[in-house]
């Protein structure tokens, strides 16, 4: 699948077909899922920064919102990696739980994650 493997079955092989296997291609849609995943605990940490700065300049304590599990938006989107490559049949009750939290607030991860998991 890389670029430069191309070439050299290219001019190696001009006759050849080329094939990706299942394995590369689901490995693909995980790493993209993880790296949506990262995208949002990015945000949510700038988020959270911008809050704790607005805080400080109105003095008054910053307070994150706190989901009913517990965690908060960017311990959501830390704490719940490994969720993202499992499938659902495969959680435990508290990463069930987790998991509905975290695909409910980011319906992107949740259409990716399907997507990912449809290709298996």
């Amino acid at each position: 699948m890389a670029g430069n493997m191309g070439l050299i079955c290219k001019r190696c092989f001009p006759q050849a077909t080329r094939a990706t296997d299942r394995f590369h291609v689901q490995k693909l849609a995980t790493n993209a899922l993880q790296e949506m995943r990262i995208k949002y605990r990015w945000e949510a940490m700038d988020q959270e920064n911008e809050a704790i700065e607005r805080s400080r300049r109105t003095a008054r304590p910053f307070q994150p919102e706190v989901l009913h599990n517990g965690d908060t938006i960017k311990q959501l989107l830390v704490r719940n990696r490994y969720v993202l490559y499992k499938r659902p049949s495969a959680w435990i009750e508290s990463q069930k739980n987790c998991a509905e939290l975290l695909l409910e607030r980011f319906p992107d991860l949740k259409t990716a994650y399907g997507l990912s998991f449809g290709l298996s």
